[in-house]
Formats: structure tokens, C-alpha cells, sequence
């Protein structure tokens, strides 16, 4: 998955039916909408939105970049804007459901990774302001906040040179990270008919 095409066309496979690998760039505004046109012409609809796209490092804020910062933050919180943007009338018109990924970086405050904590705090904060906007027209709205996924994507945040150890020991407070199919179930479920009663929330997944 993620930007390996053949990775996602490998899931898609194993996955059956119709279902289908799209590549789109999410910080790319006429990208989203293209690839968005194109599952509601292929499908017929729309009734489910998931806003998984992210990138993120540590560093120290004082070397970050400009183009870093914008790099995590057109991923991570402009692509949560361009798709959902592009996919409300048709979610509206399925009174659908959106599940983004967010982060216990979106929850709280951590060293060394302020572009991504800013960025997955932007997400929460989208996911609260549609959850009211739109909850009379049927359309919920939730994000999952797990505060890592045992995926190849973790090796992206290596602790910083000079990287104080009692500030990176604040991140092992979660007693383990959740495995990709735990984050998937809980996505599942929120965007199902049994969450019905849950709308605008930034579910923790700390394991307490």
C-alpha cells in the first residue's frame, strides 16, 4: 500500500470482488478529485470514506525546513481536506460515514515531531468541525488516534541526534502498538451502522 503501486495493487487482489488500486497524489487538489470521480463513476457512489494518506519524521524543530513542514502537512492534513472535500456530495447522498486516521500526536504534545503532531491535530480538529456541521444531514464523522501501527512506516521516526531519552520515553507510555488489522477493525466498526451513536470523536487506541 501507501506509494508502492504494486504493493497496493497486491491488496486490492487479495481483497476480491471489485475491488480496485487507484494511484493519486492527496496533496495534488485536481489529483483527488479525478481519482474520487473516478470510484463514484466505477461504483455508483459513495458511502464510506477513509483518510489513511500520512508522512511524518522526527527532528528537531529547529531543523525543520519550510518544504518539510509543508511536506507533512499537504499529505497529512491538506489530502484529509482535498478527499473528504471532494467526496461529500456523494457521502451526503449516501448519508455515509468518514473515518480519518489521525494520532495520539494529534491528542497531545511530543518532542521532535511538531510537524506530524500538527498535522494529525489538524485532522481531529477537521473530524469535530464536520461531525457538527453536517450531523443533521445524516453524515458522521470520526477519526482513530492510535499512537503507532507496527508497519514499515514507523522506521521513519529514528530519534534525532542529540535526541533527549526522557522526553522520547514520554512516547513508550502505550504498552504496545496495535497491529494494521486492529486499526482496520476499528475503522470498520466506526464506519458501520453499529457506531451509529458516534459522531465527531478522536478515538485513542493507547491501550489505556
Amino acid at each position: 500500500g501507501g506509494r508502492d503501486a504494486a504493493g497496493a495493487a497486491a491488496t486490492a487482489a487479495s481483497l476480491g470482488g471489485d475491488a480496485r488500486a487507484v494511484g493519486c497524489d492527496v496533496a495534488d487538489a485536481a489529483a483527488v478529485e479525478r481519482a474520487v470521480a473516478g470510484a463514484i463513476d466505477a461504483f455508483g457512489g459513495l458511502d464510506v470514506l477513509c483518510n489513511a494518506a500520512g508522512v511524518g519524521r522526527f527532528e528537531h524543530f529547529a531543523d525543520v525546513t519550510v518544504e518539510g513542514w509543508r511536506e507533512v502537512l499537504s499529505v497529512n492534513l491538506d489530502g484529509t481536506f482535498h478527499v473528504t472535500r471532494a467526496a461529500l456530495p456523494a457521502l451526503l447522498a449516501a448519508r455515509g460515514a468518514v473515518v480519518s486516521v489521525a494520532s495520539l500526536a494529534g491528542l497531545r504534545g511530543q518532542a521532535y515531531t511538531t510537524s506530524y503532531c500538527v498535522s494529525k491535530a489538524g485532522i481531529v480538529s477537521l473530524t469535530k468541525c464536520l461531525a457538527v456541521e453536517y450531523a443533521k444531514q445524516g453524515l458522521r464523522v470520526n477519526c482513530v488516534c492510535p499512537g503507532g501501527v507496527r508497519t514499515p512506516f514507523l522506521a521513519n521516526f529514528a530519534p534525532p541526534p542529540g535526541a533527549d531519552p526522557e522526553l522520547l520515553a514520554r512516547l513508550n507510555l502505550v504498552p504496545r502498538l496495535p497491529e494494521p488489522e486492529e486499526v482496520a477493525a476499528t475503522i470498520a466498526w466506526l464506519a458501520s451502522s453499529e457506531a451509529e451513536a458516534l459522531n465527531g470523536v478522536a478515538l485513542p487506541m493507547d491501550y489505556g
